[in-house]
């Protein structure tokens, strides 16, 4: 029986699982919307921009490993899909996007809202193809189907409008998709990797996103061998809770105690993870890398042996040919590190009785203690992702989204959005900065508009506060970083969401609970302290040199003031 593009797609994507449909309505998408419409199989969730459409699709995507879609029409609706895109392709999880399509008699004639999706997306997706004739639907899309799911990342199928609703006879096929497979070295990789491991006799095991699902194997391969376990930002929520040998994380919001670590050990295991800055690396150690994909190996560093492989097969292959280590000062060594660090961090995450402002590390280490066990977390690129990654405590059941690799603004409301619809009973806070909450605020209405209780903590402190630290640490005068904010309770409340603003921290653990407690949506208006210093792991007489350079800069430009208040806040604890 014969059936329109549109209809054809959407029954393939309910034998996918797809459950919905992340976008902005069009008329070259009104095939696609009409079938929903008619079928009731797959929600289509209505979003006010569509680069929240796919960084809610990505957030779905991160949260089950399925398949999730989003949308746009035609043109600059499409085109708007791309940063959200570009988060998902870096993220490794697996997105279709639906890029609806002028005419296809008008392509190439300069028509209105005319542009080439298949050449803008390619950068962004690992498969992207125009259908300019409808028999190619059924090919196109279950390519793109497969592809973005076994190489977890993005495919965009471009469909024009009137394509869309043009009549197949192709029947849905009975398979679609693979399903994850077995991956692991090979016999004689897993044996040089067991020699590397034995002969080292300060062994350091550094994290990553990587290493979902292999907990037990990674916590037993560190007590054979004696050895810390660091990680990186998205390792966090795989490795961080449970485990004895942890210490912390590195990189540019980490730990000095993961820093050290690393940089004193003589044999480095690299899991699942493609960590970026470079200057966190040893030095003098031997690095070996595993990995499920081949350009991540070697690509940060050079390696003495790279496998190919998942971290759970690789690590479940070697462990029976680890030899139990007795020696541990190394461990011993960055466990007490780690608790000095610990200590240390947790000290500046404390509010006194007579203090009158609000630190941002007392508020999400509050919002940790208050949350629920398995609550969903996402917080924005800038300063909460430094607080989320210091102080907010995973168990094993609540998961972290972020825009950890591609490093954009405004994702966590967004990525908020994506989980409350994927898991509508779970409790899901958005750590918002008022600079990423204001730049997408548009969608903040999708939370009344779909009845999504989610909880956006905006730490509003009246700049873009990373951005401003990183100009200080290079010497420069921060400058167009102020941001004249509204009270944004009442703008909630306006929108007919509960707003609570809290100016003073003896307020702030009854304003947490109480939005928590609330059962629809919230926003928190935090005015938090605007001069708080996001300490990397370790200083450099580099970085002194330039923050001196900026007081220096300060005091002759008449902003004296700015370091007292900066004094003030930093220390004054």
């Amino acid at each position: 029986m014969s059936k329109t593009a549109s209809e054809y797609l959407v029954e393939t994507l309910e034998k996918t699982a797809v459950k919905r449909i992340y976008g902005v309505v069009g008329d070259s998408l009104n095939g696609i919307t009409d079938a929903l419409r008619q079928r009731k199989s797959i929600d289509w969730v209505h979003m006010r921009h569509e680069e929240a459409a796919a960084f809610a699709a990505g957030a779905e995507a991160h949260l089950t490993g399925n398949l999730a879609v989003c949308a746009g029409s035609c043109g600059p609706g499409n085109l708007h899909l791309i940063n959200g895109l570009f988060d998902c392709q870096r993220n490794g999880v697996p997105v279709l996007a639906i890029a609806a399509h002028i005419p296809s008699s008008e392509i190439g004639i300069d028509y209105f809202q005319a542009t080439h999706p298949e050449n803008l997306f390619r950068d962004c997706s690992h498969y992207v193809e125009l259908v300019s004739n409808p028999k190619q639907l059924p090919q196109i899309l279950k390519r793109a189907i497969r592809v973005a799911i076994a190489k977890r990342g993005v495919s965009v199928v471009v469909l024009p409008g009137d394509v869309a609703l043009m009549k197949i006879d192709d029947d849905i096929p009975e398979w679609i998709a693979p399903t994850a497979p077995v991956l692991r070295p090979s016999e004689a990789d897993i044996g040089h990797l067991a020699d590397f491991l034995n002969k080292a006799t300060r062994a350091t095991l550094f994290c990553g996103a990587g290493c979902a699902g292999a907990h037990a194997q990674l916590i037993e391969l560190a007590r054979k061998l004696q050895a810390p376990v660091v990680h990186a930002f998205r390792g966090k929520e795989f490795v961080e809770y449970d485990n004895p040998y942890d210490v912390g994380m590195t990189g540019l919001v980490g730990f000095a105690s993961g820093y050290a670590a690393m940089k004193n050990c003589d044999a480095l295991l690299l899991l699942g993870t493609d960590f970026p800055y470079r200057a966190f690396y040893p030095e003098q150690a031997k690095i070996a890398q595993v990995d499920v994909r081949p350009e991540a190996l070697g690509n940060r560093c050079s390696l003495h042996l790279g496998l190919l492989g998942t971290v759970k097969d690789t690590l479940d292959a070697v462990l029976p040919s680890i030899k139990e280590k007795t020696e541990s000062s190394h461990l011993s060594e960055a466990l007490s590190d780690y608790k000095s660090t610990r200590r240390d961090l947790d000290a500046l995450a404390e509010s006194g009785p007579n203090s009158n402002l609000i630190h941002p590390q007392y508020v999400t280490r509050l919002v940790s203690e208050l949350a629920a066990d398995d609550a969903i977390f996402t917080c924005d690129v800038g300063t909460p992702i430094v607080w989320t990654a210091r102080y907010l405590k995973v168990n094993g059941k609540r998961r972290i989204i972020g825009s950890f690799n591609h490093g954009s603004m405004a994702n966590a409301m967004l990525q908020a959005i994506g989980a409350q619809a994927t898991y509508p009973h779970r409790q899901v806070i958005s750590m918002s900065g008022d600079g990423g909450f204001s730049m997408m605020m548009g969608d903040f209405i999708t939370l009344t508009q779909m009845g999504f209780p989610v909880k956006v903590i905006v730490l509003n402190n009246g700049t873009l506060g990373f951005v401003e630290m990183e100009m200080k640490a290079s010497g420069f005068l921060d400058a167009g970083c102020d941001l004249k904010n509204p009270d944004f309770a009442l703008m909630a409340e306006a929108m007919g969401v509960r707003g609570i603003r809290v100016e003073k921290p003896q307020e702030l653990k009854g304003a947490i609970e109480a939005a928590l407690a609330h059962k629809g949506p919230v926003l928190l208006d935090v005015v938090s302290a605007r001069q708080e210093l996001a300490m990397p792991p370790r200083t450099t007489l580099d970085q002194a040199y330039h923050f001196g350079m900026f007081m220096m800069k300060a005091v002759l430009d008449g902003r004296a003031t700015q370091l007292v208040d900066l004094a003030k806040v930093n220390l004054s604890r």
